[in-house]
């Protein structure tokens, strides 16, 4: 899947970060999410899986741009 098929949900690239290396919060066409964020290695994920880290203001910003 490619990034320009998501529909971007946080981060406008006006921040520190740039405008694709930031964590964010991505929705599908299927309405999955996507997360990208730091690798995190609190524990071992199932084979398949991964664990990111995301800030809080990002998750609230999702929520947000959802209307939740």
């Amino acid at each position: 899947m490619a990034r320009e098929e998501l529909t971007r949900l946080t981060g406008n690239g006006n921040g520190d970060c740039g405008k694709d290396d930031c964590p964010n919060v991505y929705r599908t066409a299927s309405g999955s999410f996507i997360v990208q964020g730091s690798v995190s290695e609190a524990f071992t994920p199932p084979g398949g899986e991964a664990l990111v880290e995301i800030p809080e203001n990002v998750l609230r910003e999702a929520v947000r741009a959802l209307g939740w």
